[in-house]
């Protein structure tokens, strides 16, 4: 079969001659050869990294193959053995052999996740897994596809270049462990003290950690290493990571401790090597002295929204013996170009590929789904390790469906909600708002709309209050402030509107957000932005104004003068009742009346409202309650059709206007996702966390929330970059591939100030989370701690000569059999093995002390000057030489209990009782 790429652009792919494996393991198609007019032409091999039909290999029995799923919980993970799908421990779930592939199946459970959302099935190619294996995987994800009905997404997921969906499974990170089947059957032992391992940890939001060469050469300066040496695990943060990834970095180490060793190894951690010295002697013992000055890390590849927002739809089919994939269109893409008999191939910027599998499409077509992508991706020259995700019609994951302009479900969702006017045409309940934050996040009401308003005006770049007879009267030409306060169980809560006009100019749209920023600072932080664009208004906003928003043309000047005023204006009057009516003043021509609506036309002698054929009973009612409010001049009721002539006349004549009756709003049925924002090079870089909670919201975070009606920035207390987070948001908003409104609502939140319509959006939210939330910085001074067991590795580190290796001078590491009581899970107690080095002519330190044996009397130790104390005596830990009976009677606690304490505890206490 000849595969056939044709473009609109003519883009070069470039050749490949011979079937080859990359260092992923991914076979790729046979042959690629080059023609003209930007056409590449693919020989689809027999052997592909995915099976074209589901075909057993020798010696795999699947149906003895296939475990069963069980149905209380979530995640499935399996691993590939002897051609077997085995099940990976729970514990042991985030730990993936470099020589094994893996199947990793989500069924979401919970209510909320359902709604829209499908199963992902998952294929994982370690870097070092053999053939055997991928072909092993790829036959039982086929099987397992069909249990389940195909109505799984599918992806493709590659050894250190996982999707976010894959990664987001797995928190605090993913561990990738060297070896195969042997090591692998173990996955994880808890109680393992034997070991001696050096983890490189890299990511923001998504961690993995590495094993690799346990020496100083793999070190860099901008990630964390972590020296796991059984009861002892140090993680060496590097000079320039930022604290958020130290914290991270820290939050593995510390499930690592709890899922490996039942919580039972000691963490220590460096952050300054200078004032770390106990632990970096325990390293250099290790890894030797390190000689010269540490790298800088490789570049990180994180791909930008730049990147993703180039998205191109290709139509797949059959002529003959050919495949034929031509280029249907660009960016902004819209559902309807997807036709249920055929499948596509979606082509994000070469970040991601979809094929999207019409419900009415072949069995074959659908096997060969993979097969067909990866040809695609050697046609474009992409990275053999491009994500590939396979989607369904009708089950198509909600990162697919916002790649289209808009998106309808074909069945139709229980949503509970039948418009806004339904919900609330009686009156909101505001217990039932704030109970319910779910229904105010759907219809963004944080309340009632029955709290306090107050609205400035933004002139000669300052705030001036506005009358409140006058609060729903707004200029184009003009930026207002309006400020809402309303209670939430009893605590007073804030939302600032930033109202921006379509003619306001530049300086006073910077003035409008200095105002804002003043009046944060002057309730403390304590307001949650919200900018608004003119036509662009929320619901919460029109509600305030209790559906008197009336938006004039021009420009408000001094006392309310309007500069300039027109002698002849019209008013689009849309709603029906308080909570959804906005007066928006157009151009005073007759080709702007709409049959669906009503509209004021207000001349120098007489208004006049006019009613069109397609408006209902509710807006006229409303229409009439906000024309009263806006002039008390004479107004005469005009029915479309039986209009005066002075009406035409005063309109400049008769035009055509739009008279069909207006359709139903299409209601997009797109699931809310979140980003972490982060910035690259300048340029906006987004990590998604598929199936978030509110434990994804960290302090040291920037989150980006997108509903699609809103998008919510949510700025963490400790976060840095919190004047970017709006320029961010736009940058989203511009860059989104479905070509989305500039002028959709922004909402910046600080963590603590949470409204209901942002809260309404996780499965659950806990209001006290960060009540007692620890920095990383109080973490480890006083969660960790200085510990017993680093104590007694330092301590005889210090009465001991330690190996060195004649090599370029450098001092050589010690030997595992040396450290090990670090690592003999029976031992109580610490020893150096003197045969593992300490024979060494050359000492570790400049002048060793002898051995101290057992414990010292209190009499030696307590108030003694660091020169009168006994040789081999640490003097910053003289405590820790008294006998156990000796440190409970002066300190009232045992040892474990007092290095479990804050350092500046321990120093306290050692100052109070003479051991400083």
């Amino acid at each position: 079969m000849l595969l056939s790429i044709t473009t609109e652009c003519h883009c070069a792919c470039r050749p490949v001659s011979s079937p080859f494996h990359d260092h992923h393991g991914c076979p790729s198609p046979a042959s690629l050869s080059h023609s003209v007019a930007g056409t590449a032409t693919a020989v689809l091999g027999s052997e592909l990294w995915w099976p074209r039909r589901p075909s057993t290999l020798p010696g795999m029995d699947i149906n003895k193959g296939l475990p069963a799923i069980a149905s209380h919980r979530d995640l499935h993970v399996w691993i590939i053995e002897n051609q077997r799908m085995v099940p990976v421990p729970e514990r042991a779930y985030g730990n993936f052999f470099e020589e094994h592939c893996y199947i990793v199946l989500h069924v979401p459970r919970s209510l909320k996740a359902t709604q829209g959302a499908s199963s992902d099935l998952h294929y994982w190619v370690g870097k070092e897994a053999d053939a055997a294996a991928q072909g092993s995987a790829g036959a039982f994800v086929q099987h397992l596809l069909e249990a389940l009905g195909g109505a799984a997404v599918q992806h493709r997921e590659a050894q250190g270049h996982e999707s976010h969906c894959f990664r987001s499974y797995f928190r605090p990170g993913v561990l990738y462990r060297k070896g195969g089947l042997d090591s692998a059957l173990k996955h994880v032992e808890t109680n393992m003290y034997n070991i001696q391992r050096l983890l490189h940890i890299q990511g923001r939001k998504h961690v993995s950690a590495t094993e690799v060469e346990l020496s100083w050469n793999s070190f860099n300066k901008s990630d964390i290493f972590l020296l796991d040496l059984g009861k002892i695990m140090i993680q060496w943060n590097g000079p320039e990571t930022s604290i958020s990834e130290k914290a991270r970095g820290l939050a593995l180490t510390c499930s690592l401790q709890d899922r490996e060793r039942g919580g039972r190894a000691q963490i220590g951690v460096v952050d300054d090597e200078v004032k770390a010295t106990d632990l970096m002697r325990i390293m250099e013992a290790v890894l030797g002295c390190r000689v010269g000055n540490l790298p800088a890390s490789m570049p990180n590849k994180s791909i930008n929204q730049l990147q993703k927002a180039s998205v191109r739809l290709y139509h797949v089919c059959e002529k003959e013996e050919d495949l034929v994939i031509q280029e249907l269109a660009t960016c902004p893409l819209t559902q309807d170009l997807l036709r249920e008999e055929d499948y596509y191939i979606l082509d994000q910027g070469g970040s991601k590929i979809y094929v999207w599998q019409g419900r009415m499409s072949g069995l074959q077509e659908k096997k060969a789904a993979f097969s067909r992508a990866l040809a695609f991706i050697q046609a474009k020259g992409y990275p053999t390790y491009t994500n590939v995700e396979v989607v369904n019609d009708g089950a198509e994951s909600a990162a697919f469906k916002q790649l289209f302009r808009a998106w309808s479900a074909k069945k139709p969702e229980n949503r509970n909600l039948h418009g806004m006017s339904e919900l609330i045409r009686g009156r909101l309940d505001v217990g039932e708002l704030h109970s319910q934050p779910e229904l105010a996040a759907q219809l963004r009401m944080v309340d009632d709309a029955s709290g306090q308003v107050e609205v400035w005006c933004i002139q000669d770049l300052c705030r001036q209050p506005m009358d409140p007879k006058h609060h729903g009267q707004l200029y184009a030409g003009n930026c207002y402030l309006v400020l809402y306060t309303y209670q939430k169980m009893g605590r007073v809560q804030y939302i600032l509107y930033l109202w921006q006009g379509h003619q306001a100019t530049t300086s006073e749209i910077k003035a409008l957000n200095c105002n804002a920023e003043e009046l944060d600072l002057m309730y403390h932080g304590a307001l949650v932005r919200e900018h608004v664009t003119m036509g662009s208004e929320p619901p919460h906003f029109l509600a305030i104004l209790q559906g008197q928003l009336v938006v004039f043309q021009g420009r408000m000047g001094h006392n309310r003068k309007e500069l300039p005023a027109s002698a002849m204006r019209l008013f689009h009057v849309q709603g029906t009742d308080i909570y959804n009516t906005k007066t928006m003043e157009v151009p005073a021509r007759a080709s702007a009346l709409n049959s669906n609506d009503v509209f004021l036309l207000v001349t120098a002698s007489i208004c006049y409202l006019w009613f069109g054929k397609g408006c209902s009973g509710d807006q006229r009612e409303m229409a009439r309650t906000v024309v009263t409010a806006m002039s008390g001049e004479t107004k005469e009721t005009v029915l479309e059709g039986q209009e005066p002539p002075c009406f035409w006349e005063a309109l400049g004549g008769r035009a055509p206007y739009p008279s069909n009756k207006r359709l139903p709003e299409d209601v997009s049925s797109f699931q809310p996702r979140l980003f972490e924002c982060s910035s690259q090079m300048g340029q906006l870089v987004l990590t998604e966390v598929v199936f978030f909670s509110q434990e994804d919201l960290d302090k040291y975070d920037i989150m980006l929330l997108d509903t699609w009606q809103e998008i919510f920035l949510w700025l963490g207390e400790a976060a840095s970059g919190w004047k970017e987070a709006v320029t961010w948001g736009q940058e989203y908003l511009k860059t989104h591939p479905a070509g989305r409104s500039l002028a959709t609502p922004i909402v910046v939140i600080k963590q603590g100030h949470e409204p209901p319509t942002f809260t309404g959006w996780f499965f659950t939210w806990d209001p006290y989370k960060w009540t007692n939330n620890q920095s990383y910085e109080e973490v480890v001074d006083g969660g960790l701690g200085a510990k017993p067991a680093i104590f007694e590795l330092t301590a005889e580190l210090n009465n001991f000569q330690l190996s060195r290796v004649p090599s370029h001078g450098r001092a050589g590491p010690l030997s595992p059999r040396t450290l090990k009581g670090s690592q003999d899970g029976s031992g109580n107690e610490l020893q150096l093995d003197s045969k593992g080095g300490g024979t060494s002519t050359s000492s570790y330190h400049s002048s060793p002390k002898p051995t101290i044996k057992g414990s010292l009397p209190r009499e030696q130790l307590m108030h003694q000057a660091a020169e009168d104390l006994p040789e081999g005596v640490d003097p910053a830990h003289k405590e820790f030489y008294l006998s156990d009976s000796d440190f409970q009677d002066i300190f009232g606690k045992s040892k474990e209990e007092f290095y479990s304490m804050a350092k500046w505890r321990q120093q306290q206490e050692k100052k109070q009782l003479g051991f400083f």
